[in-house]
């Protein structure tokens, strides 16, 4: 007699909305500028001018997210870090992927050469002010350390579905981070790697359920709309056996409580598909113009003379 195995409805996925959008960007950068005049009271107009090199890079990253329909898209400052954009898609293209990453340090740069150039031909102290915070800032960004801009460029032109060596990657960029720290005795920098030490963690775990659910053949290269009952079953075993906090979680709540608890951790460990659409040409031009924006402030400093530039900041 040939037998079925019955497996449950998958819960339902409830949709996460980010709130505020517009005002909580609002609101996150007045607080980035009180806590920054709180610690440096004096450099008023160096605040003013990070704001502005801020706002523009992560500006660059927020339209193209918007051009290329990213959902709940929303930019967010940090005091004393820096800021951030954000945004969802059901699939990822690895070229759109790059465009938006790209997006923000690429014409900083840009920007920022225009500036000091034609800030030194005018004698303007404001625009090579700016000029060098565009600069400094952008390139700083482009190193290749997670989870920098150019982190995430250097990731996606690596194999995506190498989980170990990315692990790697955040973990030794997570170490670099701190001893640059230590050398430039900044905490911010120290524990801000060390923050990204405790992300590894979560990585590595993600890694040993991705690593079970490949040995029993189930695929999580997919949406959480798109699993069928039996795989979500299989997840959500793997999920549990591996989260010991939510095993005591499961004998306390009711069914219905505990269903979107289920269906937000097996979702956590789903991984958006990336298409890999881009061509060799592309990823050529793409590492010529990451090449090309170390180069050109050094080459347009040789061809400038700054003698005359005593800022008030920096």
């Amino acid at each position: 007699m040939e037998s079925f195995d019955f497996f449950p409805e998958k819960p339902e996925l409830a949709e996460q909305t980010p709130k505020g959008g517009l005002s909580l960007t609002f609101f996150s950068m007045v607080l980035f500028v009180l806590i920054f005049l709180l610690f440096f009271g004096d450099e008023i107009n160096f605040i003013i001018y990070l704001v502005i090199v801020l706002l523009i890079h992560e500006l660059g990253h927020f339209l193209a997210m918007k051009a290329f329909k990213y959902k709940n898209v929303r930019m967010l400052f940090i005091p004393l870090m820096g800021a951030f954009v954000q945004g969802t898609k059901n699939n990822y293209s690895q070229k759109q992927s790059f465009i938006v990453t790209a997006a923000g340090p690429f014409p900083g740069i840009i920007i920022g050469a225009a500036l000091v150039y034609f800030g030194n031909d005018f004698r303007s102290e404001w625009m090579v002010t700016t000029g060098l915070l565009f600069l400094l800032l952008n390139l700083i960004n482009l190193i290749p350390l997670d989870p920098l801009d150019g982190g995430q460029l250097f990731k996606l032109f690596v194999r995506k579905n190498n989980e170990l060596f990315l692990m790697i990657f955040a973990f030794v960029s997570s170490l670099i981070m701190i001893g640059v720290g230590w050398y430039l005795n900044s905490i911010i920098l120290m524990l801000f790697g060390f923050f990204m030490g405790f992300r590894v963690r979560s990585m590595q775990k993600k890694y040993e359920i991705h690593k079970e659910l490949k040995e029993v053949g189930v695929n999580y290269s997919t949406t959480y709309k798109l699993l069928s009952n039996e795989t979500y079953s299989k997840i959500r075993k793997v999920v549990i056996d591996y989260t010991p906090a939510l095993q005591k979680y499961i004998d306390q709540v009711s069914i219905e409580d505990l269903a979107p608890v289920l269906a937000s951790q097996v979702n956590s460990v789903l991984e958006t598909p990336l298409e890999k659409d881009t061509s060799v040409l592309f990823k050529i031009l793409l590492l010529v113009f990451w090449i090309a924006s170390f180069a050109i402030p050094i080459s347009l400093f040789f061809s400038i003379n700054l003698q005359w530039y005593a800022p008030d900041v920096i």
